[in-house]
């Protein structure tokens, strides 16, 4: 991004990351596609476990821009 863009927030108040879990099945796959069609981008590989009953997704999302926060950003 360059000096003259814009970061703009996330849609409707979300944060800047964000970390998916669910189930290892399609519903959880449209949840990242999802939010990658909203303008969030993957962070890092998902991480994958079985609770021993399913196996049990994780994936990590970011929102694109300078991640800050208020109170990081400072005066």
């Amino acid at each position: 991004m360059s000096g003259s863009e814009q970061a703009t927030p996330p849609p409707d108040g979300l944060p800047c990351y964000r970390v998916l879990t669910g189930e290892d099945n399609a519903a959880f796959c449209h949840r990242v596609a999802g939010e990658l069609a909203r303008g969030y981008r993957l962070y890092g590989p998902p991480s994958v476990t079985f609770n021993g009953q399913f196996v049990v997704v994780a994936q990590a999302v970011v929102w694109p821009g300078p991640l800050t926060t208020p109170a990081a950003a400072g005066p």
